[in-house]
């Protein structure tokens, strides 16, 4: 595993006002999840104003999101990750030693000694130290190729060291042992699941839901091998792991082995200062997470809990965070003596939900239980002998966890076996609970202990008027996210019943949202904006001219759809001209001084010498400013108006065709030269990403597109930051959506993988379609994907399952966009009409715009400074002098 860097105090530095002023110092040792949250309740508090605070963090980056840690490999960065805002240490005074751990405590001294030999005093110490892989004893584990899951810099080894690998076995079938499983069949290695257990996930699934389970892990590729242990690892002459005895006797190759088996508590510094710890591991502590010394704290996974157990999950461990900050503030709250250890969680693309007395332990239970092998679907309720909700097992479909959840420990409004039969008469008459089935003491978000009629009151007294404002006032859905869908039924139910009416409408001229505009007009056929407005226009727009919002939103559907509704693909005929934004007027984009640029598409961004060649001698014969972008193309800037038809005239001739940067359409699928030059490249990226340009040019959408094609796992072409990002394994092509550079970067997420080349097309071309029906106007894919309900998991439903049966539908509208695609430059080249408007002065369409000049640099030209300052004019003082 990769080793930490020792940098110390790299995030905030030590304030010293605090030691001036002689305040009390609170240690922390540890900076995880729980830890940073821990810092969060202390500034709630008003604490770190009157302590000073010191962190001893022993990885070399501060908090990070554990729970997400399988998300860096479908895109997410170390940084993505964080948890830790920017200035908050800054903000709150608070001194950050990052890859600085403690390692000793003297309890009498009341000193803490870190690594470095940094020795520090305090008045008050909290361990927040986490816990530790546990690695089964097995001869061998120690060999090259053997690792843990655990870390960033864990898998930044794992990503390394599978570069070389065909094979891969995880040790331990629990939550994180199937995330890693994933995460290597990700990486393109065959993948085996070794569990001692009889099942997989065997602490949160009874015996059903461990056979569903399986059965849905298999069918993802994966080799399962559960009630045996590994006894062995075999190694070559090297050192590195060649191969896994098992207890059955049998055998698996491999060339890498995680281990995934449990947890352990780190204790070892509460043991050596001699603070009691439990029999199995785990720092004691009291209900107010006191240790038997008053002036030293455990929180997390470090300690022992009242009740004698040690959580391994983050709820129970925010619990504790807050607890203990409580008791350091000296208020008074609830004591912490247990915790609700339910999970919901999506494994390799399975929903899985425990609740509750999963597995019946309670006397005189019963069992409610539904069951499809060949849906893979397994749900079961445990019902205590009144008809209380006592918990439950979801696996396939864990749609109801987020209501039935809240219900344990009360008597459901409809009988068990409706609430896990599916919905609809057809079926028995399964029921769907609503949020109007929660009662106000219900717990809604458990990782902050919301309960559903705090997030009522915070929309009837507290003025929240949507989902994004209830969570920043009650944070409830801002921590693993699983209540999330119910968050938004309980706001929207409470809205409605207040009579809040939300207008939702795109702008002033239209009371529908653009998605649903997109629908009227493809069903209706509808081919102009003015049939659109007189029909469903506002009864107060109708028969006006709409505006900037509605009108190049309408033309953009119009286009989008043309081949299938009859409408005229060429946007600037007719109506449809006076719909487009500045740019599409005269098909290229608008620059400072009022000049144009022209921006040829050059497909992957491969590119012939002789195409290069008339690109120069444009450039050169029009006096244009040339650069070389990052989306793989040659930018000519500076061309007039008037010019446009001879630049492209000429670059037409050549065969080039637009590359649509003016418009909200497809701009660049970028790549690297794959495996046809690259000794690292698996795949031929470049073909790729040329077949995948040529097929989606002039696709108008919501927003700009832009999308990359990787050869390898390497990422040259930086597929990840693109609205589709394509990156090649050793089996096919993994395809990334959702992301973007530009002010607020976003890595995309893995929506596929190891598909064919078929396989790919098929997934983007429903993708980018139902993209196109349901996004907001001028709203980027990462920001669709993050607002559209359900999200990622969602539109995989739709696009990869064909959950809502629309699949072919999407397919045949994109069918029609590459059958009709024709080149806006070469159709406007061929009309003389259309030609017209490419003028600088219609009354005197033969001159030129005097006030477009330039002046040299570097060897090129650029806008004249003079001219965009404007005139400098004399300003005379009253004596008559000018200044």
């Amino acid at each position: 595993m990769a080793a930490a860097a020792h940098r110390p105090n790299t995030a905030a530095p030590a304030t010293g006002a605090a030691t001036a002023r002689g305040l009390p110092v609170l240690v922390l040792v540890g900076h995880g999840m729980v830890g940073q949250r821990f810092l969060e309740e202390l500034a709630e508090r008003g604490v770190t104003g009157r302590m000073r605070v010191v962190v001893l963090c022993e990885e070399p980056r501060p908090a990070y999101d554990r729970v997400q840690l399988t998300s860096y490999f479908a895109g997410r960065s170390p940084d993505d990750l964080s948890l830790t805002a920017r200035d908050f240490m800054a903000r709150h005074g608070i001194e950050l030693h990052l890859g600085d751990p403690a390692t000793a405590i003297d309890r009498e001294a009341r000193t803490v000694t870190a690594r470095s030999g940094r020795v520090i005093g305090y008045d008050t110490l909290v361990l927040a130290t986490g816990s530790a892989p546990f690695v089964p004893p097995v001869p061998g584990r120690d060999s090259a190729g053997c690792f843990v899951y655990r870390t960033v810099d864990d898998l930044l080894a794992i990503e390394e060291y599978a570069k070389n690998s065909r094979t891969g076995v995880v040790v331990g079938g629990g939550l994180l042992g199937l995330e890693a499983a994933g995460a290597l069949k990700g990486l393109g290695l065959r993948t085996h699941v070794v569990e001692f257990h009889p099942r997989l996930m065997a602490l949160q699934v009874d015996e059903g839901g461990g056979a569903a389970l399986r059965k849905a892990v298999e069918e993802q590729g994966l080799e399962v091998h559960t009630g045996v242990a590994g006894t062995e690892i075999t190694a070559g002459r090297d050192g590195a792991v060649t191969a896994m005895e098992l207890s059955d006797g049998s055998r698996i190759g491999t060339d890498l082995v995680i281990f995934s088996a449990g947890i352990r508590p780190r204790d070892e510094l509460a043991r050596a200062c001699g603070l009691p710890v439990g029999e199995r591991g785990g720092i004691d502590v009291d209900g107010r997470c006191r240790t038997s010394d008053p002036a030293v704290f455990a929180i997390g996974e470090c300690a022992r809990a009242a009740d004698g157990r040690v959580y391994g999950l983050v709820a129970p461990g925010y619990d504790m965070a807050r607890t203990a900050a409580e008791a350091i503030a000296g208020a008074s709250g609830p004591a912490f003596t247990g915790a609700d250890v339910s999970t919901k969680l999506k494994l390799l693309g399975v929903d899985v939900a425990s609740f509750g007395d999963a597995h019946g332990a309670a006397e005189g239970c019963l069992d409610v239980v539904y069951s499809d092998a060949r849906s893979g679907i397994y749900k079961k309720l445990v019902v205590g002998p009144g008809g209380e909700l006592l918990g439950g097992v979801l696996v396939g479909d864990a749609e109801a966890y987020g209501v039935l959840r809240p219900l344990t420990g009360s008597v459901p409004p409809v009988p068990p076996e409706q609430l896990v039969l599916p919905a609809g008469p057809a079926a028995g008459g399964g029921a769907a609970l609503g949020p109007a089935a929660l009662p106000d003491s219900a717990v809604l978000c458990h990782c902050h202990h919301v309960t559903t009629g705090a997030v009522r009151a915070a929309v009837s007294e507290g003025s929240c008027g949507g989902v994004p404002e209830v969570k920043k006032c009650t944070r409830a859905g801002t921590g693993c996210g699983s209540c999330v869908k119910a968050l938004t039924a309980v706001v929207n139910d409470e809205l409605a019943a207040s009579g809040a009416v939300i207008d939702t409408g795109l702008c002033g001229c239209f009371p529908h949202t653009r998605a649903e505009l997109y629908e009227i007009v493809r069903t209706l056929r509808l081919t102009s904006y003015a049939a659109l407005l007189a029909s469903h226009g506002r009864p107060a727009a109708r028969g006006g001219e709409g505006c900037e919002v509605c009108k190049p939103a309408i033309g953009s559907i119009i286009a989008s759809l043309a081949p299938s509704v009859g409408a005229g693909g060429y946007v600037l005929d007719g109506e449809q001209a006076a719909l487009q934004d500045t740019n599409d007027h005269h098909l290229a984009n608008l620059q400072r001084n009022g000049s144009y640029s022209v921006v040829p598409r050059i497909p992957g961004g491969e590119i012939t010498p002789e195409k290069l060649i008339v690109i120069g001698e444009v450039a050169r014969d029009f006096g244009l400013y040339t650069k070389i972008t990052g989306g793989q193309r040659i930018d000519l800037f500076g061309a007039r108006v008037d010019q446009l038809p001879q630049v492209w005239a000429r670059l037409v001739a050549a065969g080039f065709e637009s590359g649509h940067a003016y418009g909200k359409a497809l701009r660049t699928v970028k790549s690297c030269v794959g495996q046809t030059w690259c000794r690292y490249g698996v795949q031929d990226s470049v073909r790729m990403a040329i077949g995948l340009e040529l097929r989606y040019r002039g696709l108008r959408s919501p927003h700009k597109l832009k999308s990359a094609v990787s050869g390898c796992a390497r990422e040259c072409a930086e597929a990840r930051g693109k609205d589709f990002g394509v990156i090649a394994t050793s089996h096919g092509w993994n395809l990334y959506v959702g992301g973007n550079g530009g002010a607020e970067p976003r890595h995309a997420d893995l929506l596929a993988q190891d598909l064919s080349d078929d396989g790919l097309v098929r997934l983007i071309d429903r993708f980018l379609m139902f993209y196109i029906r349901t996004a907001d106007r001028l709203e980027r894919t990462s920001a669709w994907l993050q607002r559209i309900e359900g999200g990622l998991d969602h539109v995989r439903d739709v696009v990869v399952h064909d959950a809502l049966g629309l699949c072919d539908e999407l397919e045949a509208l994109m069918a029609a966009h590459v059958t009709h695609y024709r080149d806006e430059w070469a159709e406007t080249l061929a009309d003389p009409e259309r030609l017209a408007r490419f003028v600088s002065f219609v009354n005197a369409p033969d001159a030129p715009d005097p006030t477009v000049r330039f002046v040299p640099e570097r060897d090129q030209v650029k806008p004249d400074p003079t001219l965009l300052a404007g005139p400098t004019l004399p300003v005379r003082t009253l004596e008559g002098t000018s200044v």
